[in-house]
Parts: structure tokens; C-alpha cells; sequence
């Protein structure tokens, strides 16, 4: 079985963070590992609190799976200070890491800012370099190049900015973007391609942006080419919505695993 490991923070209420991602490998057939970065105090309205992981505890997480396990990809999610982000780097160069999806989850849903200038500039320096794949929203790519993007045009241009931040591969989302399908753009450094979605009308998105990209790593890990990879996902992650639940008094989570409830008879 194809091994994978996210870094990434807990999400209380399950519908994002680790635990969407390891609903996410287990959906796809790999065997989800993690090392936990922050632990959450939120449920489906808000997140009321939050408390980093010490640097060292993070690194060693990391550092203790692949001394004992052999992993075929890692997908990094939100790290909140530059200590964090110098600590995984630190624990990835020293093991020769697989392919690693970074979502650079800077900016929310609403435009609401997580990660302050010099943070962000360090996830840049020191993550970047070791990513196979970064996966920014409008929002957190408009951040990254210091543009606004209004057009697909803007998200292919974009996509080219980015990799000059020495990524390698990179898929600009378009959910945000005020069109009349949900359109990804994938850049690989040679060619561009599009991806087009239906609105599926829901409040239920939480942990969105972490499935996708979990979905994939998980692709990666199961011998997927990029352009493959992320097709797949974007077919994954548009079912999980359509499915998505309702719980809670807030935005409810995608389902992980509405094809194999499906394939069970479970409404």
C-alpha cells in the first residue's frame, strides 16, 4: 500500500486539516500518516482558538516516520510562523523527501489574511524549493505576485509568476473567481492546461482547498503524472461537495467517502 504523510494542523470539527486529509488518503486507497503542527479550537461557525506545536516536536514527527516507514508523498497545509516553516524544511532536507504538495493556505475563503508578510516569505524561501506542487487560491496567488486577478488570462500568468518563486509545478484554483464555472489552471513549466467545474450550490465547503490537495498527493503517490493527478482530484473534490453534509449550525464538510457510501447502499 502507498504510504502518505500531511503536515498540516488538527481541525476540531473534521471537516478540514489532518483530518481531512487522512479521510482523503484512506478515500483513495493509501494509508494516511501525520505530523500535527497546530491543534484548533473550532466547530462549523468559527475557530475560537489555536496552539502551534513547539518547532521541535514537528520536526521530529517528521523525521521518526521516515526513519521507520517508507513514504511516497508528503502534502504540507497550513503553517502559521516562520519557526514551523524552517522546521519542516529542516526535517525534509534531511530525509530526501518524495513528492511534496504544498497548499499555501495564506489567505481564507472570505479574503481574511493567516499569514502575515514575513511568514509568508519564508514559506516562499524555504518551502517552495521543495514542493512538486503548489496549490494557491486566487486570493493567496494574487498574494504571492502582487496582482490582481480578474481573468483566466490573469490565472495563467499568474501560474508562470509563481514558478519563478521556484516552484515546479503549480495549480492556480479558480473558485473564487466571479465566472460561470469553477475553472483550476494547471502549470507544469511547459504547458498550461484548464480545468472546468459546475457550481454545486452549497454552503457545505469546509476543508475544501485540504481535500483537493490531498487528493492530489494521494494521485502522486499512486503513480499519477501531475496533469493526471490533479484531473482526478478536481473530479474527487466536485463529488465530495456535491455530497457534501450537513452538520452543524455553520458551513458543513464535503464527504470523503460518497462513493464508497454509494457503492454501499448508504444514503
Amino acid at each position: 500500500m502507498k504510504v502518505a504523510l500531511t503536515i498540516a494542523g488538527s481541525d476540531s470539527s473534521g471537516g478540514a486539516g489532518i483530518q481531512a486529509d487522512l479521510k482523503t488518503f484512506q478515500a483513495h486507497g493509501v494509508f494516511g500518516m501525520s505530523a500535527v503542527t497546530a491543534v484548533t479550537v473550532q466547530n462549523t461557525q468559527k475557530v475560537y482558538d489555536i496552539q502551534e506545536m513547539a518547532p521541535r516536536i514537528v520536526h521530529d514527527q517528521i523525521t521518526c516516520l521516515f526513519d521507520d516507514i517508507k513514504i511516497d508523498v508528503v502534502k504540507i497545509g497550513m503553517v502559521s510562523s516562520i519557526e514551523l516553516i524552517k522546521a519542516i524544511a529542516t526535517a525534509l532536507k534531511a530525509v530526501n523527501p518524495p513528492p511534496v504538495v504544498l497548499d499555501p493556505v495564506m489567505i481564507s475563503k472570505s479574503g481574511y489574511r493567516l499569514l502575515n508578510q514575513d511568514a509568508q516569505n519564508a514559506l516562499v524561501d524555504h518551502l517552495f524549493p521543495l514542493s512538486e506542487v503548489v496549490t494557491p487560491n486566487i486570493y493567496e496567488a494574487e498574494a504571492l505576485i502582487g496582482k490582481k486577478i480578474k481573468t483566466i488570462d490573469d490565472m495563467k500568468s499568474a501560474a508562470g509568476d509563481i514558478l519563478k518563486l521556484n516552484a515546479k509545478k503549480v495549480v492556480v484554483k479558480g473558485g473564487h473567481l466571479k465566472e460561470d464555472r469553477a475553472t483550476d489552471v494547471l502549470y507544469d513549466g511547459k504547458e498550461y492546461k484548464e480545468l472546468h467545474g459546475h457550481w454545486v450550490k452549497t454552503k457545505n465547503t469546509h476543508g475544501t482547498g485540504c481535500t483537493f490537495s490531498s487528493s492530489i498527493a494521494a494521485n502522486i503517490a499512486l503513480g499519477k503524472k501531475f496533469f493526471e493527478a490533479v484531473s482526478l482530484a478536481k473530479e474527487y473534490i466536485t463529488g465530495a461537495i456535491e455530497h457534501s453534509l450537513s452538520i452543524g449550525q455553520g458551513y458543513g464538510p464535503t464527504h470523503h467517502f460518497f462513493d464508497l457510501y454509494a457503492k454501499a447502499g448508504i444514503g
